[in-house]
């Protein structure tokens, strides 16, 4: 006992050798497969982690499973790299499984590497986790002695060809048992590229030929496929407007793009885009949330998805053409020509600054009708505040119906919605701090609502050890706001629904960071001073927004479509 305090003393465990085991394999072509690895060590990965931290590779801990997963997720959206992430067995495992499932439903390429029962039969903590992950569509492969390298190489060439998570395991008792003679795996069949066909390719550049009025909207998949170029050229000789889904917003850089296509079009260019008489959508799925339940485009307007993914069905009547994209957008530029006279001609102010402003022409107000703040204006001024280089992080919630209106990014891969593909909350702060990893030259901005802070609360921190220089803005309504708006409205009791309003710049503060708690657009002027600034760290501002104010997606799904939600 020193200072009444009590000092532990610990025999230190034999060191196991570092070379010939499964685990060291395994770790090794992480090591050369991989730019990071996210994770929280445990019983079942704690020698791989041990090997891969002590020869100095790029490693983020998480106080969460659910943020390794996150971490890396939003990694891959930032940089377009595979990720990786690795948890221990058990509640290790199902720790993560939101955000596996989460990266599973939004095409993620990942390799999860967790620890697993063991080899010789499940233990009375254990769950079959190989059956748990295939529940989510997720396929498991298994490390042993006889494979261990070749499997975690097929591990990351599986999940880049399929676009999907893949999961890892190491069975407990074989974690460092000695590698032996390898076992051939069956080589895994190269993904076929098809030609587009050449009446798919007249068509379609007939149709555009005779728009009047076209709009090219490009999603993830030109993103993916590299075709943003091409595509955009195709617009240009046919007079289009562009618009995107958000995860390939700006993606064409374009003074004629309307912004994002959906619940998040600002009313304005909402008014241009239904004038369209054609529509060309390439790589996008034209879900209920980007057509708008339905209304984006009126029912007369023509409208031709191109896609190579299967079994995804759009929530409006289009004609599908089924094909790889990049080759059908090339194929698609040589036979469209310029065309002489175009509708952009006829709508100049489209491309004007007043067209394109951050101002939110929808509603100027201050404040909303319950005295807090609206949070479009709040939204719309950080448009201006926030450095123009950076990436924008958004946790799940209502709140989030704002952001990708208002605030511009360098990139497509600057926008990173996290949860959205699985409708989950609480992943904002491991998001976060895997774009920081990622693109630590840029600004984190980091979007959440209190409902999700307040669940991923423990991942504050990683966010902040992570973050080179960031903002964390939260649209704190003192509600979960989505169910208010959905479910209060119908009148259900609202208790459930309501949150003791908490203060994040002060527990942001509290972690060290600056803040500052804003109830006027006055308040805003101390996030502006920091980042004039230019420190480095994170500065917490935590906005009072109105709970009246009621973002237009939202709005749309329990006005038009009430039995999708």
């Amino acid at each position: 006992m020193t200072n009444g305090s009590t000092q532990i003393t610990t025999t230190a465990s034999p060191i196991l050798p570092d070379e010939g085991h499964v685990s060291a394999a395994v770790a090794d072509v992480i090591a050369e497969r991989a730019g990071h690895l996210f994770g929280l060590l445990g019983n079942g990965n704690a020698h791989l982690i041990s090997r891969l931290t002590g020869r100095g590779f790029p490693f983020t801990s998480a106080r969460h499973e659910s943020a390794t997963v996150a971490m890396a997720d939003a990694y891959h959206r930032s940089t377009r790299g595979i990720a990786a992430a690795s948890t221990t067995y058990g509640a290790g495992f199902t720790n993560a499984y939101t955000t596996l499932a989460e990266a599973r439903i939004a095409r993620i390429p990942l390799v999860l590497v967790v620890g697993d029962a063991p080899s010789h039969g499940l233990r009375p903590f254990d769950i079959d986790q190989s059956k748990a992950a295939a529940a989510a569509g997720v396929t498991t492969l298994i490390a042993r002695p006889s494979n261990a390298a070749d499997i975690a190489n097929r591990a990351f060439d599986l999940a880049l060809q399929t676009v999907q998570p893949v999961v890892l395991a190491i069975p407990y008792d074989l974690a460092t048992a000695p590698l032996t003679d390898p076992d051939s795996l069956e080589p895994l069949l190269p993904k076929s590229v098809s030609p587009p066909r050449q009446q798919d390719l007249a068509r379609v550049a007939d149709t555009l030929s005779g728009a009047k009025r076209p709009v090219v909207i490009a999603g993830r998949g030109v993103i993916l496929a590299d075709a943003a170029k091409s595509l955009k050229e195709i617009g240009e000789r046919v007079g289009a407007l562009f618009m995107t889904s958000v995860m390939a917003a700006n993606a064409f850089d374009s003074e004629w793009d309307l912004g994002i296509a959906g619940g998040f079009t600002r009313s304005h260019r909402l008014e241009v885009a239904r004038e369209a008489d054609v529509v060309l959508a390439v790589g996008v799925s034209l879900n209920i949330f980007q057509t708008r339940y339905g209304t984006l485009f009126p029912a007369g307007t023509k409208i031709i998805r191109v896609d190579n993914e299967p079994g995804s069905e759009a929530s409006i009547p289009v004609e599908c053409v089924r094909a790889d994209i990049r080759p059908f957008v090339d194929g698609l530029l040589e036979r469209v020509q310029p065309a002489t006279a175009t509708w952009r001609q006829e709508i100049p102010e489209v491309a004007g600054a007043d067209f394109r402003s951050s101002s939110p022409i929808e509603d100027p107000a201050e404040f909303g009708p319950d005295g807090r703040l609206n949070p479009r204006a709040v939204v719309a001024a950080l448009e201006r505040i926030l450095p123009a280089e950076r990436s924008v992080v958004m946790d799940g919630g209502h709140f989030i119906g704002w952001a990708p209106m208002y605030l511009s990014v360098p990139d497509p891969q600057a926008m990173i919605l996290v949860g959205t593909a699985f409708q989950a909350i609480g992943l904002g702060f491991g998001s976060a701090a895997g774009v920081s990893v990622a693109r630590p030259e840029r600004t984190t901005v980091l979007v959440s609502g209190d409902g999700g802070g307040l669940m991923g609360l423990g991942d504050f921190e990683t966010f902040l050890r992570a973050t080179r220089r960031g903002v964390l803005v939260v649209l704190n309504d003192a509600a979960y706001g989505a169910e208010l708006h959905q479910y209060a409205a119908k009148g259900l009791h609202d208790q459930a629904m309501l949150i003791d309003e908490v203060d994040f710049a002060a527990i942001g503060r509290a972690f060290g960071a600056k803040g500052t708690k804003a109830r006027t657009l006055a308040d805003l002027t101390e996030l502006e001073r920091w980042v004039s600034m230019e420190e480095e760290g994170v500065f917490v501002l935590d906005v009072a927004i109105s709970q009246r104010v009621i973002a237009e997606y939202m709005a749309e799904s329990t006005s038009i479509r009430k039995e999708d939600i």
